[in-house]
């Protein structure tokens, strides 16, 4: 499932990412990045340590 590689590149970097630097590593749509963010987020598996940049937590 994507939104598992996307966390799993959160994890991987452990660092913050804006929904861009993933779509670059992945290969993913921007915008599939933005909706598997922000299930993510929802999920508390991220979050954001300042404005559109997110972490693992």
């Amino acid at each position: 499932m994507s939104k598992e590689k996307v966390l799993e590149v959160f994890r991987k970097e452990a660092k913050p990412l804006r929904p861009g630097d993933i779509a670059e590593i992945t290969g993913l749509d921007k915008n599939d990045v933005s909706k598997f963010i922000k299930e993510l987020k929802t999920d508390e598996k991220i979050y954001s340590p300042k404005r559109c940049f997110y972490q693992a937590k």
